[in-house]
């Protein structure tokens, strides 16, 4: 083919297989065969190869996959991603609708639409290509994920039709389908790895992902819900949906214009009668102001705008009979009652176990074999037990009493004065204790060792190939290659995987890149008890070297602001084990990083300030990610409320004698916004 035909045949390809992904992903209306849409991507990937000089910067090509990135850059939002205002009560939806009329002084129309249970994303478009992708981060600055997005089918790389404004955003959901789901949770199960708990989980994990290649294999899906910008030209908000609609975007087609509260209340009960037939999760409805002009004389306040809310579906509750309580032992020791159930249909999935969380729960609704209890999933994802159907209790039942010995290595368990969990103290000799401290090892806020997980570690583990953290750095390929492990899937069928050569060449790739991880991670890696992030860092950057902090004694470590007598005692106890010393010995001659460079901080705008971080914020992951900020800006992470204090940082359900301290002694209390607002 000459150079002209190639042109003119790759600008054919290109548009007709844009045509085809629409049709496909977005109106859910294909017009050819599988095979003959990927006969038609195989020969624009050739002529592409042939003459890279006629590849549109969106061709379909892209979404196989770019190069794989190690880091995600963090972006500013232009408009800030806020959270919106939740609630599972009627009542406070009646309020909300009353709030905007006294507000408005006027009737509003409402645009009512599904709350998608995926991750939220924010596309930017310039002359109808997209130019970047951020996901919501902290609601002020996110991770760039552009080259994992355009692997999504349905997110659009150029838009299609006429009067897309020339620079704008929009706001969506990217989500896994139920179909997509079981797929990716099917090949980690086949490549050793635990599958993933819901949905969610596997949507955010898949863009976090750090080669898009990979991302295009797991078939994530995104919905559109909300376009920004300046000068927008659209007088509501279901108008400006309609016409990205046109654009190529994928809309919800459940939504719908409501003009009084009976309307919102039956397009929400229409979505809860559909949702366990939908393809995908959702978990309640976002009801806003229609009138663009209206929403911006509602205004927001810190957290969320004015003119939304969203109503979330409660927890699915079901009953079934407790057959039996086995106990599980954690990395650190703690000893977990777990409840085995008659299986049960809940939120979508089979219940066969659920927590009971203590010895202390289980005696408070003084549960017992044979008991018919209720179950809900905790945000709709860890099945609980919140309660027991006395009226069916068989006659002849007897307390069900906490163990006293290790189920996995009989030593005597011991439960500290003031705490509620019982645990076993046999740190080096206890089966879970020691892949459960491996998986710590390996996690992301850790080493960091992804090509690694649960199923992998167990798989070592149970061939005896490591017992400890330095015996990673010591495995050889002939030593991996062909292991097996058999699952046992939730409908029992049982499966045999094995170990293939891109598995371990992938497992020893990220082991060795691991060396390079720095000291204040690899200190938290060691799993050392109540040691966290935090406290980690504190630790590196007081002590610089793992010899100089193996030598302090309890009073040197107190000395460091933020570490109690507790930790303290506990680091010198961990220094004091020759089994902990070995370790670090092998570690060190494997390379890894047991030396600090010295303290990195972004600004000085907290320098002498003592700040407590306190309460429930979206996640563990992101109260971590606050004292992170406030050490990186020059303060200091304190436990506890003083006349030291600076100020406080609270999420959710700030313990009350916290609250009361701080107000006895006039202390700030900032919530997240405020406190990111701070720093910027």
């Amino acid at each position: 083919m000459d150079i002209n035909g190639a042109k003119q045949r790759i600008a054919q390809l290109t548009a007709e297989i844009r045509q085809h992904n629409h049709n496909y992903y977005v109106l859910s209306k294909p017009v050819i065969s599988d095979y003959a849409f990927d006969m038609l991507l195989e020969e624009l990937i050739r002529l592409e190869r042939e003459f890279p000089e006629f590849a549109e910067p969106d061709s379909p090509t892209r979404r196989v996959g770019g190069e794989a990135t190690k880091e995600f850059q963090q972006v500013t939002h232009r408009y800030p991603m806020l959270s919106l205002g939740n609630t599972y009560s009627e009542e406070e939806v009646r309020e909300f609708e009353a709030r905007i009329h006294k507000l408005l002084g006027d009737q509003a129309e409402y645009s009512c639409e599904l709350k998608f249970d995926g991750v939220a994303i924010s596309l930017r478009y310039r002359d109808g290509l997209l130019v970047q992708a951020v996901t919501r981060g902290d609601g002020v600055a996110g991770d760039d994920v552009t080259a994992n997005v355009r692997t999504i089918h349905s997110v659009p790389l150029r838009l299609a039709g006429e009067g897309y404004p020339a620079d704008f955003e929009i706001r969506g959901e990217i989500i896994l389908p139920h179909a997509s789901f079981g797929k990716v949770n099917r090949e980690r199960i086949e490549e050793g790895e635990e599958p993933f708990a819901n949905p969610r989980n596997a949507a955010s994990g898949s863009l976090k992902m750090q080669d898009p290649k990979e991302v295009a294999r797991r078939r994530l899906d995104c919905f559109m819900y909300h376009v920004t910008g300046d000068r927008l030209s659209f007088a509501t908000h279901y108008e400006s949906l309609n016409a990205a609609k046109s654009w190529g975007f994928k809309i919800s087609e459940h939504r719908a214009r409501c003009g009084n509260i009976g309307e919102i209340f039956d397009f929400i009960r229409t979505c809860e009668a559909v949702r366990p037939d939908l393809p995908f999760d959702i978990d309640g409805v976002v009801v806003k102001v229609n009138s663009i002009a209206q929403q911006e004389m509602l205004g927001f306040t810190a957290k969320s705008p004015r003119w939304a809310i969203a109503f979330k579906f409660k927890a699915e509750s079901a009953s079934t009979k407790l057959i039996s309580v086995d106990y599980q032992v954690g990395r650190t020791g703690t000893v977990t009652p777990v409840a085995n159930l008659e299986p049960v249909r809940l939120a979508g999935t089979i219940v066969r176990r659920a927590t009971l969380h203590n010895a202390d729960f289980i005696q408070s609704l003084d549960i017992r074999k044979g008991d018919t209890v209720y179950v809900e999933k905790g945000g709709e994802i860890i099945p609980k037990i919140t309660g027991v159907d006395l009226s069916l209790r068989p006659s002849g039942t007897e307390p069900t009493g906490f163990i006293n010995a290790c189920p996995e290595c009989l030593t005597p368990l011991v439960r500290n004065e003031g705490e509620a969990a019982w645990y076993c103290p046999n740190e080096t000799g206890c089966p879970p204790q020691i892949k459960g401290k491996l998986e710590h090892f390996i996690s992301r806020r850790a080493m960091n060792i992804d090509s690694l997980g649960e199923g992998k570690i167990e798989m070592l583990y149970d061939h005896g190939l490591i017992r400890n953290a330095a015996d990673l750095y010591t495995l050889r390929p002939e030593q991996m290659l062909g292991l097996t492990k058999v699952f046992t899937a939730e409908d029992g069928s049982v499966r045999k995987v094995s170990l293939r050569e891109k598995s371990v060449a992938n497992i020893l790739k990220g082991i060795e890149t691991s060396k390079s991880v720095p000291f204040e991670r690899v200190l938290f890696a060691l799993g050392i008890r109540y040691v966290g992030e935090t406290t980690s860092r504190l630790l590196a950057e007081r002590f610089r070297t793992i010899d100089d902090l193996a030598a302090a004694d309890v009073q040197a470590l107190t000395e460091v602001e933020g570490i109690g007598e507790r930790i303290a005692q506990s680091i010198v106890a961990w220094f004091g084990d020759p089994k902990c010393l070995e370790l670090v010995s092998r570690l060190k001659e494997q390379g890894l990083q047991f030396r600090s460079e010295g303290r990195t901080v972004l600004s000085d705008k907290l320098s002498t300030k003592k700040v407590v971080v306190t309460g429930t914020f979206s996640s563990p992951e992101r109260r971590k990610e606050i004292e992170e900020l406030v050490g990186l800006h020059g303060g200091k992470n304190i436990s506890s409320v003083t006349g030291n204090t600076s100020f406080i940082v609270a999420g959710r359900n700030m313990g009350p004698e916290k609250l009361k301290k701080a107000q006895e002694l006039d202390i700030p209390v900032l919530s997240e916004e405020e406190f990111l607002e701070l720093i910027r």
